[in-house]
């Protein structure tokens, strides 16, 4: 008599694919993929797919209130692109790596380094430089302020100081110095024009109180 461990294995019936089976399945498979590839998922890619470059492509940039149009390679930063392609020349690049802020303007209603932006990135966005501030022939009451206080010597980093100071009074009208000093922390003047710089700004709060 034997054992129950002794007793010869029944072979199990076999599950899953045979060779033929799957080679069906892969065949299937791929004719799937492509299918989805080219049709329901292939045109989903292609919606999608928004790659620009390497070369120049056109965009749209509204720059103090008018659409631009301008060709520009994926690299340019906004600050290259006004100057260059736009001939808002006011905006000035000094450091050219955001430090110094002298490339300052308005993005979507924020102080940014357009030295440190991309040109592209600011299709969908409201742009506002130094030669915007000024409705017409009025000056801003901070670049009023600037010039009464003689808040400026070579000029380069003055853009950068009254698009910061105007943004900072603009949001806070009665700014104090503490608040100013603030504000245009980031605002390098080598020539060491700050003391300057804090006259104008306080000036031009009164200015905007009157107005």
């Amino acid at each position: 008599m034997q054992d129950d461990h002794q007793k010869p294995r029944q072979e199990l019936p076999k599950k899953g694919l045979s060779r033929r089976g799957f080679l069906k399945g892969a065949g299937l498979t791929t004719a799937g993929t492509v299918i989805l590839q080219g049709g329901i998922l292939g045109a989903e890619a292609a919606a999608v797919d928004k790659t620009l470059g390497p070369d120049a492509v056109t965009i749209q940039l509204k720059v103090n209130g008018i659409q631009r149009k301008i060709a520009v390679e994926p690299r340019i930063t906004l600050a290259d692109a006004l100057r260059d392609k736009l001939n808002l020349t006011g905006t000035k690049v000094v450091c050219d790596r955001g430090s110094c802020c002298a490339c300052t303007v308005w993005l979507n209603g924020k102080p940014v380094n357009s030295c440190m932006t991309l040109a592209m990135d600011a299709t969908d966005a409201e742009v506002v430089t130094i030669e915007g501030l000024a409705q017409e022939d009025k000056l801003h009451p901070v670049q009023e302020a600037f010039i009464d206080h003689d808040a400026t010597m070579c000029g380069f980093c003055t853009p950068g100081m009254v698009m910061t100071t105007a943004h900072l009074l603009e949001n806070k009208p009665n700014a104090n110095l503490d608040d100013i000093k603030h504000a245009i922390r980031g605002n390098a003047c080598r020539c060491g024009t700050h003391p300057k710089v804090f006259d104008a700004a306080l000036a031009a709060v009164q200015k905007m109180k009157k107005s």
